[in-house]
C-alpha cells in the first residue's frame, strides 16, 4: 500500500473482490497472523457488499495506523444509501431486510478489534472496522 492509504470504490459486485485483495494487502503489510487476516478480510467483504446492495455504492478506504508492534489496519466505508432505520435492530443476529441470514453486521462487529456504526437518511451508512496485527 502506497504512503499507507487505499481506497476502493464500490458501485458493482465485482468491487467487492477489489475490496477484500485490498484488505489482505494492508493486513500483510503489518505482519498480521493468518486468522487475523481471514477475520479482517472476511469482515470487509461483508460491509463492502453491504454498500453494493443495499447503499447504492460507495466507498471504502484503508489505512495503516500505529508504529512498530501496534500496527493496525483501520477500514472506512460510506455508502450513499437511505441509511438504516433501526442500527441496534441492525447490529443483532438474524436481523435482515432482504433475504439473507442476517447475520453481515453482527458477524461483522465480532471479527474486529473495532467496529463503530454511522447511518443517517441523509447521508448514508458509514462502518469503521479496525483490526490489530495480533
Amino acid at each position: 500500500m502506497a504512503d499507507n492509504e487505499l481506497t476502493v470504490t464500490l458501485s458493482r459486485a465485482s468491487d467487492v473482490a477489489f475490496a477484500r485483495r485490498a484488505a489482505l494487502q494492508a493486513m500483510t503489510s503489518i505482519g498480521a497472523s493468518q486468522i487475523k487476516k481471514t477475520k479482517f478480510v472476511t469482515a470487509v467483504s461483508e460491509i463492502a457488499r453491504n454498500a453494493v446492495v443495499y447503499g447504492n455504492g460507495g466507498v471504502i478506504s484503508f489505512e495503516i495506523v500505529g508504529n512498530g508492534a501496534r500496527r493496525s489496519v483501520v477500514a472506512e466505508c460510506t455508502d450513499r444509501g437511505p441509511g438504516i432505520a433501526d442500527v441496534n435492530q441492525a447490529l443483532k443476529d438474524g436481523f435482515s431486510t432482504g433475504k439473507s441470514l442476517g447475520l453481515g453486521l453482527s458477524g461483522a462487529r465480532r471479527l474486529v478489534d473495532r467496529f463503530k456504526i454511522t447511518s443517517s437518511s441523509d447521508t448514508g451508512t458509514t462502518v469503521i472496522l479496525e483490526c490489530a496485527s495480533r
